[in-house]
Parts: C-alpha cells; structure tokens; sequence
C-alpha cells in the first residue's frame, strides 16, 4: 500500500513530499534542512531509495544534493538542468521502481523552466498521484518569467501544453503555491485533482492565446534573492550549519549597526513597536521571514539576529538557510533593555489603525501616507493622495519620501512593519497601521481607483 507525506513550509508557500511503499521511497523537491525529510522517512520506517527534483528551483535552495549523499540515493535530476554534480538524468517516459508495484514515472511539462518534469507515481500501474512541482498548480501555474525574459511568452505557451499532458485522475502534488512568489497567482485551497482542475484552471479552461494573454499580464514583482538560488542550486549547495550562532552582547549590536550590517529583530511588531534598539529592523519570525528578509537585504550582508527565546533563533535560522542566507554572523535572546549599552534608550514609534488616520486627516494634520503595497496590490485601488513606494524598493528610496510624520500601510500590518522599521531606522519620524486596508473605506478615508473615480 502506498502512501504520500505532505512537507509543508508554509514560511516559503512551498511543499516537499514523502511517497513510497512498505519498505522505501522517494523525496520529491526536498528543502535545504533535509533533517525533516529523515524524520519523516524514519517515522515510516523507509529507506530513501530516491530523491527526485522537477527543475532547477528559483526561490529556494534544494537539500537534494545533500540528502542523496546522506542516504545513498539515486539523485534525480531533469535532462536539461545545467547542473555540475553528479546525478540521473531523467527524460520524458523514464522510469524508476520504487518499491514493488511502486513506479515513478517522468514527464515533461517544460513551461516553469525549459527543462521542467513531473512525475507520476502508479501503484499495480493505476496511478495515485502526480508531483507537479511547478508545473500544474491549485488553480494556478508556475510563472514562467524567472529564468530568461525572451523565453517568457514561449514558456507561457508550453505551460498551456504541458497541463494537457497530465491526463491522470489524480491527486495533484504541487511544490509552489501556498503563497510562493514562483505561482503565476494565488489561489484559495490546499487539495485538488486534475479533474478538479480541468474545471477552473485557466491552463485547461482557456485557449492557449487566451491563457497566454492572462497569464503575462497578471505576472507580479519577483523577489531580488530569486537571481540567486537557481546558479546555487545548479552548482551544487553546501550542507546546511543550522549550530547554534554565537552570542552577541550589547557592545558587539552596536558595533554591527555601526558598521551598517543589519540587526534583525524576530519579535513579533506589536512588540517592535513599542520598544526596541534604534537602529534594528523588524522581520517578525511569525510572518513570511526568509521571503522578505532575503529579498530586501543586500546580498552577503551579515545579519545579526534578536529574538525573545533561542528557540526562535533556531527556527529563524533554518527558514533562513532555505534561502541562501546561512549563517547569522552573531545572536541575542532576551528583551530590548538585555540589547543596548548603559546609558542608551530604547527607540519606539505608534501604531495606529485607518481610522486613526482619517481623524488626523480631517484635523488637517501635516502628514504623508505612504503605501507599500505592490504595483498589482495598489491598482485596486489606493488612500486618495498616498505615497506608493514597494516595500521590496523602500531601502533604496527612503530619500523619496516626503518630509514629515510618515503613516505607512500595507494590506495588512506585517509589510507595514517592516517598512516603519527601516523609515525609523532612517530617523524619520513614523507611525506604523496595523489594519487590513479594507478597514480604510470602513473609516472613510477617499480611494482612488485605476479609473480615477472615488
């Protein structure tokens, strides 16, 4: 008898899987911390005959390399990748036993990248499921923009025909799109079936010009550290240090933010807010960590990390690694006052909610919205007179933001957090809404839509 275990990291909106039989199985699309996919293998009490990867990822580093090593298996890898270690390559129709009755059968469904493969897995020859990795998604497809732009639309157009390829009635198996930026867009559920998605997937409901045509238009911003994982993953990565970092103490954060390193500040943004040490940034470990966090810094910046307890630490550190960021130069646990030298202040500023901001407005108060949604977020509609700056572009424009007291959303506080801790990292004077921005037009602030009307 069969079985699939789901691997979920939800900080990343990817998920890795665990499929075999009575006595081994294979790991699809593994993270860099593979000690999770062992646990995982042992509790079945399976030996990891084989680990299989559907493309070269883009948004995460892979443990593949690395738990093939560690467990002796067969490493397989897309025809096509450009990678430089040893491996098996497998191409279109290629087969592998893993267990009795038990094959994994690849497909080739380029359109996420030119060399991307599927795979089937067939029990007694009927098949149970399909690991789509970036392929067919829940409502979805992978977006086909993130390895060359003058292969954009052509991958667009063999993502239409590689859906059509996957015929089984199945469970579909997705790595991206429980919130990765590697999905094309976003959809609502966690489970679906290739019949299911024969019914609303644009893939399989829309002409291929039409779904082309939809497709391009709806792509989003890609995350800056994305340039970085594929040459990672194509060379071969390192084995994960997720040991401990050593302790910073208050003199050592100073001298890191003197010399312009970043100090991050894990806690969670209610608390930033009200007390922390100038200078710190606010990723907060509960929100989408390693996404924002890697796609805002400058890369090779080292990075110290503040959390309440070192089990935050830890799980921050491995989230982090998933990215490419692999080492925490140095780390405190504790509280804002453990974090600053005698003599020093804790720094804060208020939050507030859109209400709040539409008294001030009405008072006739001097202040500027700032917005730091997306592009794609914002032409829904925007606060009449807002400022839009994207998060992901903030660090380098702080100089454009208008003088004065600086109110800055997002869609819903967490971005918003982050934003307000690098403007009051800047030394500007910053008030920080925690609100969903459906709460705007609750408290009767003026929208302006794409069409200009209010």
């Amino acid at each position: 008898m069969f079985f699939v275990d789901t691997l979920e990291f939800e900080g990343l909106g990817n998920r890795s899987y665990l499929a075999g039989g009575p006595g081994a199985a294979v790991v699809i699309d593994p993270p860099r911390d593979i000690d999770q996919a062992i646990a995982a293998a042992a509790r079945r009490g399976v030996r990891i005959a084989f680990v299989a990867e559907t493309h070269v990822h883009n948004d995460y580093v892979t443990g593949g390399l690395e738990l093939a090593r560690v467990t002796g298996a067969r490493y397989l890898v897309p025809t096509g990748a450009n990678v430089s270690f040893d491996h098996t390559p497998v191409t279109d129709g290629d087969t592998v036993t893993v267990d009795e009755g038990l094959v994994l059968r690849a497909i080739a469904t380029p359109g996420h990248t030119p060399h991307h493969t599927s795979y089937a897995l067939t029990e007694d020859e009927r098949g149970v499921a399909a690991f789509t990795g970036g392929s067919l998604l829940i409502g979805s497809v992978g977006r086909p923009d993130l390895v060359e732009p003058r292969l954009t639309e052509q991958l667009a157009r063999a993502q239409h025909a590689s859906a059509h390829r996957l015929a089984d009635e199945v469970p579909v198996l997705p790595t991206h799109g429980f919130g990765s930026f590697c999905s094309s867009s976003q959809a609502e559920g966690d489970a679906t079936t290739i019949g299911k998605e024969r019914e609303t997937n644009d893939a399989l409901t829309l002409d291929v010009d039409t779904f082309v045509a939809r497709m391009l238009a709806g792509l989003d911003d890609v995350p800056a550290y994305y340039a970085h994982m594929g040459p990672a993953n194509a060379a071969g990565p390192a084995p994960v240090d997720l040991t401990p970092p050593r302790r910073a103490d208050a003199e050592e954060i100073a001298s890191r933010l003197a010399a312009g390193e970043w100090v991050v500040d894990l806690r969670s943004r209610m608390a930033f807010a009200e007390g922390h040490v100038a200078g710190a940034l606010n990723f907060e470990g509960e929100g989408k960590l390693a996404t924002y966090l890697a796609w805002l810094i400058p890369w090779g910046k080292p990075v110290t990390l503040l959390a309440e307890t070192a089990e935050q630490i830890a799980d921050a550190q491995r989230e982090l690694a998933r990215v490419g960021i692999d080492r925490p130069v140095a780390a405190a646990t504790g509280a804002p006052a453990d974090w600053i030298r005698e003599g020093e202040q804790i720094a804060s500023f208020p939050r507030a909610r859109f209400a709040d901001l539409a008294d001030f407005r009405e008072r006739g108060d001097d202040i500027v919205v700032l917005d730091v949604r997306r592009d794609s977020e914002r032409a829904g509609s925007y606060i009449d007179g807002s400022v839009h700056i994207p998060i992901h572009e903030l660090h380098g424009r702080i100089g454009e933001v208008p003088g004065g007291v600086v109110w800055v959303h997002c869609a819903g506080g967490m971005r918003a957090a982050i934003a307000a801790s690098l403007l009051d990292a800047a030394g500007r004077d910053v008030v920080a809404i925690d609100d969903g921005f459906d709460a705007a037009t609750e408290a009767g602030l003026t929208l302006t839509r794409p069409d200009g009307t209010h």
